[in-house]
């Protein structure tokens, strides 16, 4: 069983369009580059305004990030290969690039892999287990 991601994203100042076309972007690249059930969408998409909520950014290994960086988060079962993660990164970058007009130095990605024994999808039950 291919077991879907969680994935958290977190944007500065977007348009809801903007916003939607992110997540749309991030989701198919997902399930090209992993194999992912295209109906598998599990995000959390959070637009921060600037004074309750807002990013911080810097420069680390000379990227030069601005305020259209966006952050995503991706937890998902362990056992991809280095190979399908670096896929997966230009995948994700390329397609925020083209649909979402994200600057690709502004694309930050992290990856936490965990076990099947780490998830529980309702009714407080390990279905996995």
């Amino acid at each position: 069983m291919i077991a879907m991601p969680l994935v958290r994203i977190d944007v500065l100042r977007m348009q809801p369009s903007q916003l939607d076309a992110v997540g749309d972007a991030v989701q198919q690249a997902l399930t090209e580059s992993m194999g992912f059930p295209s109906e598998d969408r599990f995000q959390i998409l959070t637009n921060h305004d600037g004074a309750s909520g807002t990013l911080r950014h810097g420069t680390y290994l000379n990227v030069p990030r601005d305020d259209g960086v966006v952050y995503i988060d991706i937890t998902m079962r362990g056992g991809r290969t280095d190979e399908q993660k670096r896929q997966m990164y230009a995948q994700i970058c390329r397609r925020l690039t083209d649909q979402a007009q994200v600057a690709p130095h502004n694309v930050f990605i992290v990856l936490h892999e965990n076990r099947e024994a780490d998830w529980s999808f309702g009714y407080g039950k390990a279905q996995y287990l």
